[in-house]
């Protein structure tokens, strides 16, 4: 009897040495999520949907047209822009004319006043001398002052015609106006196109023809399959000795009895205790409760090296926060590694059953 309690004694000290190891040297955990990017396709510009050209799970590449906004409201946009650009380059060839014009005017203006200031200091010499009456010399002056008033206006019509002018060319301000709001209607009409940004897969369709999208707000879910990862929410405690690189084996759920060599790629710092996991915000990690704390797990990114694409290509198939089981192997030691191979193989032929 005794011999009894002391082996059963003696089994469960081993046992609760291993589990104390294995919990640093070969952490374990069921709570692993297969991850991608999710892209919401969010219209640029207002409309009704007029094609829906791909279905629900459908496997695209970049750049491939998902649904189409009508064009004809942009189409006509375009095409008063062209029409302000031709009024425009016009108005800039008219107001060409009228610089040459003021500029013609002030060079006779400038031309007339030298004659009168000629014939003028003619007639002031004769004046000084005695030969002519005060009335011409009067009205030598009278002429004097009105060309070089001439003058004056001519030089002033100028300068505002080279101003409402402004610069030649295509550096002209209504010109350069009216080519900006040309390639913002041309921009316009290429967002009535919703495309892919990478190559993924479409998820959840809930949209026909007749749908009006407005700008800004979500109309597609688009999961983006070249950048595939495993989100493992280990303890602290796990975390101990990893490292970035540290060799993982992972059980996916939709392959059972299949375990697939990976490996640590990053860690998160920080994680939220009040929940979000949005853009921007810290990642969240699910937690229950019960009579003793619960240990904090923190996300650690693990990659599949040669499935890390997630195309579906591939001999393994994705599926957005699908189950996982990984162990990972923190040490060199061959013991406690072939046992934590041994339990993660049974686990993948266990999950044939669940």
């Amino acid at each position: 009897m005794k011999r009894a309690i002391w082996s059963t004694l003696a089994i469960l000290v081993l046992f609760l040495g291993w589990y104390i190891t294995a919990d640093r040297r070969t952490p374990f955990t069921g709570n692993a999520r297969v991850k991608a990017v999710v892209t919401y396709i969010v219209p640029q510009v207002s409309g009704t949907v007029v094609e829906v050209l791909v279905e629900n799970g459908q496997v695209v590449s970049a750049g491939t047209v998902l649904a189409r906004i009508d064009r004809r409201p942009y189409e006509i946009g375009k095409s008063r822009a062209q029409a302000d650009l031709e009024a425009a380059t016009q108005d800039v060839g008219a107001s060409s004319a009228q610089v040459s014009a003021a500029q013609a005017s002030l060079t006779r203006a400038q031309s007339d006043l030298d004659t009168t200031r000629l014939q003028a200091e003619r007639v002031f010499a004769l004046e000084k001398k005695g030969l002519i009456s005060l009335v011409q010399a009067d009205d030598a002056r009278g002429d004097l002052a009105e060309s070089e008033a001439n003058v004056e206006n001519a030089a002033a019509d100028l300068e505002r015609a080279k101003q409402q002018l402004g610069e030649d060319g295509q550096e002209n301000p209504k010109i350069q106006r009216a080519l900006a709001a040309l390639a913002e209607a041309e921009l316009k009409l290429e967002w009535t196109e919703l495309k892919a940004p990478s190559e993924g897969v479409v998820s959840n369709i809930l949209l026909a023809p007749g749908t009006y999208a407005h700008s800004g707000r979500e109309l597609l879910t688009f999961l983006d399959s070249t950048d595939v990862w495993i989100e493992a929410y280990l303890t602290e405690n796990n975390l101990g000795l990893a490292k970035v690189g540290s060799p993982v084996d992972v059980v996916l759920d939709m392959h059972p009895g299949r375990v697939v060599r990976g490996v640590v790629d990053s860690f998160s710092s920080a994680v939220s205790i009040s929940g979000g996991d949005e853009v921007g915000q810290l990642a969240s990690a699910p937690t229950s409760k019960g009579f003793l704390r619960e240990p904090e797990r923190f996300p650690v990114r693990i990659v599949l090296p040669g499935y890390e694409a997630g195309s579906l290509d591939d001999d393994l198939r994705f599926q957005l926060n699908g189950q996982a089981d990984i162990i990972m192997y923190l040490s060199d030691n061959t013991v406690m590694n072939a046992i934590g191979r041994a339990y993660i193989g049974v686990v993948s032929v266990l999950s044939y059953a669940y």
